[in-house]
């Protein structure tokens, strides 16, 4: 598949087949993609936890949500995802990094980021995976995690406390009745409204 059209093509899939499996080598092929998203200072200060096992992804769902709450149609269909990859980020990572010769900064000083770039790094490679996905006729959705639910993950998956949470993305093929997000109606802003040269007038 070109590369425009896996682009055009990928959209967030909230319904999968829970009959069609995805085997640990296309796994891998995807998790590789993500490790070639750009990070600053070439960091590298991401973590991708694979859950692939019913067990594992029983564990993520219990710590995840509401287990007394009668689940939604987005969580009923969310969880028939075979593969569930949380995307995670190292901040000391980066702020080791750029604490070192090369990087100029003497200090792990926080303030001096202009934006969380253990997020953006991770976010550019999660998205890999959902493009590869695509290209590989998989569906694939990338979503948060609640605040209020992340002690509980660290504490059923085992995560380290230096790890934070960026989203999950889940994987596996849409199923026959997914339907298009009613979001969708809304139509993508024109290139007028969103593409600025030289100057921005106000809007």
């Amino acid at each position: 598949m070109e590369f425009a059209e896996v682009v055009r093509k990928r959209r967030m899939i909230r319904r999968y087949d829970p009959g069609r499996t995805i085997d640990r080598a296309t796994l891998t092929e995807l998790i590789e993609l993500a490790t070639r998203a750009p990070s600053a200072g070439f960091t590298q200060g991401w973590h991708f936890l694979v859950l692939d096992t019913t067990e594992d992804r029983q564990l993520f769902w219990r710590a995840a949500t509401d287990a007394s709450a009668e689940p939604d149609a987005w969580l009923a269909g969310m969880r028939a995802a075979p593969v569930l990859v949380l995307a995670l980020c190292d901040k000391s990572a980066y702020l080791d990094r750029y604490a070192e010769p090369d990087k100029g900064w003497t200090d792990r000083d926080e303030a001096r980021w202009s934006a969380p770039y253990w997020h953006i790094d991770t976010g550019m490679a999660a998205l890999l995976v959902l493009l590869g996905a695509t290209d590989r006729g998989l569906g694939g959705c990338f979503f948060g995690v609640p605040a209020e639910r992340r002690d509980a993950l660290r504490a059923a998956l085992s995560i380290p406390a230096r790890l934070e949470f960026t989203g999950v993305v889940s994987l596996g093929y849409a199923a026959p009745t997914s339907r298009r997000s009613r979001s969708l109606r809304r139509g993508r802003r024109p290139l007028a409204d969103v593409v600025h040269f030289g100057r921005m007038a106000d809007s």
